[in-house]
């Protein structure tokens, strides 16, 4: 009796840590949260009725990814349901019922766009801000123009975005690899870039590529994707070190455009977004196929 009263108190003793340690992990969360970032924005030419621009806008909105998660007609969704994670809802970018349209200036979207901080100071949620960091003034203020060219559309049904608790605990715990709060990532002291009228193919496929780096990680040697549930599949190897070394550029357009491998494997466009990717020029294609190759060789699982 006396050895069951010991292994019990030592049970209590442990649950006790854990339960301290957790609320820990929860609180720090919370702080990461509730960070208020001072972000002065400087202007930048937005051409509101240029068909050009606004044509220009919606191309940077699919090949970005923003459409992925906003939906077409950028009125907002559910982007991820699930247990551990929560539920994360991608904002309604529009000014209809429940969107941001008529609350934020051009400097608050683009704020949010390139520093991850929304109109209240704090972070973005899961947002990946610190890949659109890199988008030149063109491309952003052509893409503001498209945001405020959309129709209103009605979100007031979507919930509200909430963190599950163990997803809270996982984003500490992995020291940064979950991106929750993209505003703790980014230098948000660099410029918007200048506009570039012509790039070299390397450097088109560079400016592009950092769209990828969420799934594959920044030295693209893929491998399991940091805080998503665990049925998402891992993320390929896109150096030299995986199957992009057997494909053509004429390989590669075809996956990028249609999710078909040259050995006639489909890719799920849930985790592959290829319908929007898809929307690529030929020249942009081109021009990430060659970034690709010329990327250091990674071992598959090397993010």
């Amino acid at each position: 009796m006396k050895a069951l009263k010991w292994i019990g108190i030592v049970i209590g003793g442990l649950l006790t840590v854990l339960i301290i340690v957790a609320l820990v992990l929860f609180a720090i969360s919370k702080q990461h949260e509730n960070q208020i970032y001072q972000i002065e924005i400087a202007s930048i030419q937005i051409n509101f009725d240029d068909e050009d621009a606004l044509y220009n806008g919606r191309h940077v909105a699919r090949v970005r990814g923003c459409v992925e998660c906003h939906g077409n007609n950028l009125g907002g969704d559910i982007f991820l349901e699930d247990p551990v994670v929560g539920v994360l809802v991608a904002t309604n970018l529009t000014k209809g019922t429940g969107g941001l349209g008529n609350e934020y200036s051009d400097e608050d979207l683009i704020r949010a766009i390139r520093h991850g901080v929304r109109k209240d100071g704090k972070s973005v949620i899961f947002m990946p801000s610190h890949e659109y960091n890199v988008i030149d003034e063109k491309d952003l203020g052509d893409l503001i123009a498209y945001i405020r060219s959309k129709d209103p559309v009605d979100s007031s049904h979507l919930p509200d975005t909430k963190i599950g608790f163990p997803f809270r605990l996982m984003y500490v715990l992995s020291g940064g690899d979950i991106h929750l709060f993209p505003a703790r990532i980014i230098d948000h002291s660099l410029p918007v870039p200048a506009y570039v009228a012509v790039r070299t193919p390397v450097e088109l496929g560079g400016y592009l590529a950092a769209t990828c780096i969420g799934c594959h990680g920044p030295n693209y040697g893929g491998g399991v994707i940091p805080g998503v549930p665990p049925n998402w599949p891992v993320a390929s190897n896109i150096t030299m070190g995986g199957p992009l070394a057997d494909y053509t550029e004429s390989d590669f357009a075809t996956v990028m455009r249609t999710g078909v491998t040259p050995d006639g494997r489909q890719l799920e466009g849930e985790f592959m977004p290829y319908p929007v990717f898809g929307y690529m020029t030929d020249e942009e294609l081109a021009g990430l196929f060659e970034y690709l190759r010329t990327r250091p060789v990674r071992e598959t699982g090397t993010r």
